[in-house]
C-alpha cells in the first residue's frame, strides 16, 4: 500500500478551511497543522489511530525513573507550577 504524502497547513489556513481539511482527512489524508513552521497539532483518521502497547511500556519505565525531592509528590510539584 503506497501511503499518501502528509500536508502540511498554517493554523491560518487550518480556521479557514476546516471543512475541507477535514474532507481530506475522511479520504485518508494525513494532514500536520503548523505556527511559525512548527508542527502543532495533526489530523489523523480516526482508523488510523492506533495503541502503541511498546510506547506504554517506555513511559511506565520512565515514570519509574523519576526521583522527586524527598517528601514531594507529583501532585504538589503540578500544583506549585514546578517541573519535574
Amino acid at each position: 500500500m503506497i501511503t499518501p504524502k502528509i500536508k502540511t497547513v498554517g493554523v491560518s489556513e487550518a480556521k479557514n478551511r476546516l471543512p475541507a481539511l477535514l474532507k481530506q482527512v475522511e479520504l485518508g489524508q494525513e494532514i500536520v497543522i503548523t505556527r511559525r513552521a512548527r508542527p502543532i497539532a495533526r489530523l489523523v483518521p480516526v482508523n488510523a489511530v492506533t495503541t502503541d502497547k511498546k510506547f506504554f511500556a517506555r513511559i511506565r519505565a520512565f515514570r519509574g525513573r523519576i526521583v522527586l525531592p524527598k517528601g514531594e509528590t507529583c501532585k504538589d510539584l503540578i500544583e506549585g507550577g514546578r517541573r519535574i
